[in-house]
């Protein structure tokens, strides 16, 4: 295999600015192939974007003998069909986050891939963006020395679920994502935990509907015991007042701290005896596309498995473990 030629099943809206156009602008790698069970939207998308073929039916894309690779960018609900058919084909798959709706078919999707020996990685693709890859550089080199405790505060009002658009309403339907807007973005912070910290000795957690505006768990809170020592405790709520927003994330070490937002700002704060330092990044037009690019090199044999199924997995176990009580 010389060059990566792209299809993705599920065609939607993240795939048209963070994801889907970065296909086409990473070396060695194309987009040759949409599919969405609405014909028109994929014959729509594959015009704007200018892509040469599209479909409606998902077996015809994976079968495509020009298709060479799967992005699955489907609700999380069909995530596991769609991959295990793909690394079945023989198509190495990239697939979005949550990779699944629990660790149990999370971890079915990586046995697939092992048994077929096709590859396999998941979109948790913050850690391959520059900021990201700073933090844990900080971290490696000792800059706030040992780690001893991280605290996260994601804040958010209640999406306008009378007036979500249809195709937007799955994120808070756990039949269809597995849970609410936790499921939806946890996923992102919780492999950045990971990344920096590494392997987790125990975690635990629990959720609660209290605003009943929908199905899913609207309030979550866990803790995580990393090897190392360090002490994680996160805190989601997705009801809170219009305005009093918060994203913010602070890693304290026993010389210094970290601090910094995952989805709403574009710098770190690094503090250390009493001065602090802003260090700025700037704002990528694709999001998915460090990472894109490093899955291409994988899939090329040409670098390591950037996000794999493994890491993935047991970013979906610590999701059932804070929100089992809502399950």
């Amino acid at each position: 295999m010389k060059k990566i030629q792209w299809g993705i099943i599920g065609c939607g809206d993240v795939t048209e600015v963070k994801s889907g156009p970065a296909f086409n602008k990473v070396n060695n790698s194309s987009l040759l192939a949409v599919m969405r069970r609405n014909a028109g939207k994929a014959a729509d998308y594959a015009r704007r974007h200018q892509v040469p073929k599209w479909y409606d039916d998902a077996g015809q894309l994976i079968n495509d003998p020009e298709v060479n690779a799967i992005y699955v960018a489907t609700p999380p609900q069909s995530h596991e069909e769609y991959t295990i058919r793909a690394l079945k084909a023989g198509k190495p798959v990239y697939v979005e986050k949550p990779m699944s709706i629990n660790a149990a078919s999370a971890k079915r999707m990586w046995q697939a891939s092992l048994d077929t020996g096709v590859k396999l990685c998941v979109a948790h693709y913050r850690k391959e963006q520059p900021r990201f890859k700073k933090v844990k550089a900080l971290l490696d080199a000792g800059e706030i020395g040992k780690v001893r405790m991280i605290n996260l505060v994601l804040v958010q009002p209640p999406p306008a679920v009378q007036v979500e658009k249809k195709d937007e309403a799955w994120r808070t339907d756990p039949s269809v994502s597995g849970g609410g807007l936790f499921h939806d973005l946890s996923p992102h912070q919780l492999d950045l935990m990971q990344y920096f910290f590494g392997d987790y000795e125990k975690a635990s957690g629990f959720a609660m509907n209290q605003a009943g505006l929908y199905a899913a768990a609207d309030l979550v809170m866990g803790n995580i015991v990393f090897k190392n020592g360090a002490v994680f405790n996160g805190s989601w709520c997705f009801t809170g007042a219009p305005k009093e927003e918060k994203d913010w994330v602070e890693i304290t070490g026993a010389a210094g701290k970290i601090s910094f937002s995952t989805f709403s700002t574009h710098h770190i704060v690094v503090s250390r005896k009493g001065e602090e330092q802003v260090i700025n990044f700037d704002e990528l037009p694709h999001v998915q596309q460090p990472m894109i690019e490093a899955v291409v090199n994988y899939f090329l044999g040409e670098g390591p498995n950037p996000s794999s199924a493994e890491n993935a997995v047991q970013t979906m176990h610590l999701i059932d473990s804070f929100t089992k009580e809502t399950n």
